[in-house]
């Protein structure tokens, strides 16, 4: 499970996707993430999901790699289903005993489950399209206005492409620590929830020891490579708007409009 985990990956590909401007990628992701929250009708999930289809297409990332990090979110997606499900009130479709699910919360429910299941793909594309030193400068360019005001714009896309970039060096630490636990007898899928809990002990504690050796090591790196921050730093590919992206803001602005409109169809289930 801990190696389906595909947010912070990148997979490489030559796709008019891959091409865009970081920044285009960011703007996009982050409009569609807003855009999902607007969402309130089975049409707008479905110009939504189109959407997202038309772009993994573009962008010729295998499907079964991209659906493969859902795996690892199973358990979230399914409990928040569950949850709404059975506490929002409504028209009564189903009851026994305590457990009551009505229309409201089954529809709910399902555009809660829809909403994640796209939030998480989305999300995972733009890394999955975006070289890391990419991001990194696509994010600055987008900060550097603020550094007027003191913002370290730098720093702080420095630390969040570092946070997504490790995701995965941290999944493949764990796995490791998994099957060396294993292999040393601890069983950590028999017993209540407080002896599994317990059993994660053995793990989160060497996790975090290789965690401060993997951040030291990146410091001393830096170090060696005469990193000092931002300031008069220069860059062997500088990032411009092309015209992809020229249109790509078209497609984003015709999305808007259309998930608009969708909020005025009502809704249809």
């Amino acid at each position: 499970m801990i190696r389906d985990i595909t947010l912070g990956q990148y997979y490489p590909g030559k796709s008019a996707i891959h091409r865009l401007d970081a920044r285009t990628k960011i703007i996009g992701t982050l409009a569609f993430i807003i855009e999902l929250f607007v969402v309130n009708n089975f049409w707008g999930f479905l110009v939504a999901v189109v959407a997202l289809f038309t772009v993994i297409g573009i962008s010729k990332v295998p499907v079964k790699f991209i659906f493969r990090g859902l795996t690892a979110v199973f358990l979230i997606i399914a409990f928040t289903f569950i949850i709404n499900m059975f506490l929002v009130e409504g028209k009564v479709l189903w009851h026994w005993g305590i457990f009551t699910i009505t229309y409201e919360g089954l529809k709910r429910a399902s555009f809660m489950a829809v909403r994640l299941i796209l939030l998480i793909i989305g999300s995972s594309m733009l890394t999955l399209c975006t070289k890391p030193i990419e991001l990194t400068d696509g994010l600055e360019k987008l900060l550097k206005p603020f550094s007027k005001i003191g913002v370290p714009s730098h720093e702080i896309a420095l630390m969040m492409t570092i946070a997504l970039r490790f995701i995965p060096t941290l999944m493949e630490e764990t796995d490791k620590i998994i099957k060396a636990q294993e292999a040393r007898g601890a069983d950590f899928d028999s017993g209540n929830i407080i002896q599994r809990a317990k059993s994660l002990i053995p793990i989160l504690i060497p996790l975090f020891i290789s965690s401060f050796r993997i951040a030291q090591e990146l410091a001393l790196a830096m170090e060696a490579r005469c990193y000092h921050g931002g300031a008069g730093r220069t860059r062997m590919n500088e990032i411009h708007f092309g015209r992809g992206d020229a249109w790509a803001a078209v497609c984003m602005v015709l999305f808007l409009g259309v998930i608009i409109a969708s909020r005025f169809m009502g809704a249809a289930i």
